[in-house]
């Protein structure tokens, strides 16, 4: 079931985007004790105001979505954007707009996204990130991007890229992408004992760091 959305309040918000084609509702994964979970470690990391006990879900050309300047989208290898969709995301992203992008592995997904996202960004050139960009120190201080892997197999090792304003490393990331790797799941199962302790810490820490770069760029 989806939740309400709650109403915009200046609150720091989660904000999920939901998209019309695509595998069953590939979207929703990990939905919503992820964002449940997210929050609450945020709130007691941080000084933010945030709605701890509520998140929101908005296609990608809802309007309201303008109000929001982070958004999270999981298991893009199965995403299909309409053109609609992904006219109203590319304005989104232009006007200041930060996408994270979680939740996929293997050069078939890979291939699915990659053609998604140009045709959101048809200019754009997916680069890897290093662990010196300023996203893995703008909260925690992440001193690899080596270790993690694809909860749903050990052989998908994580790789971590971006998207940059004009394709110029120097302006700001406009999307970063968690391939082979799901911080979502790790996060959705922390307090279950299913995963190892340090990736899901390290789940956090990565999602922090976006949470804080995209608020503060």
């Amino acid at each position: 079931m989806i939740e309400p959305n709650v109403p915009y309040d200046g609150r720091y918000t989660f904000v999920r985007l939901r998209y019309t084609q695509g595998y069953r509702m590939a979207w929703s994964a990990d939905y919503p004790q992820m964002e449940r979970n997210f929050m609450t470690i945020l709130g007691y990391l941080s000084t933010l105001r945030l709605h701890k006990k509520a998140s929101n879900v908005h296609v990608l050309d809802d309007p309201a979505l303008n109000h929001y300047p982070v958004a999270y989208l999981t298991e893009p290898g199965y995403w299909i954007p309409t053109p609609q969709e992904a006219e109203a995301l590319r304005r989104w992203i232009q006007k200041g707009g930060f996408l994270i992008v979680d939740d996929f592995y293997f050069d078939r997904q890979w291939d699915v996204f990659e053609k998604a996202m140009l045709s959101v960004l048809p200019n754009a050139r997916i680069v890897p990130m290093d662990v010196s960009h300023p996203i893995f120190n703008s909260f925690f201080h992440i001193k690899t991007l080596v270790g993690m892997t694809h909860p749903a197999t050990p052989l998908a090792k994580a790789e971590y890229l971006g998207i940059y304003e004009d394709n110029d490393p120097s302006k700001r990331l406009q999307v970063i992408i968690n391939y082979n790797n799901d911080i979502g799941d790790y996060m959705e199962w922390s307090g279950e004992g299913w995963y190892p302790v340090n990736f899901s810490n390290d789940a956090y820490k990565f999602a922090t760091n976006y949470v804080v770069y995209g608020l503060t760029h």
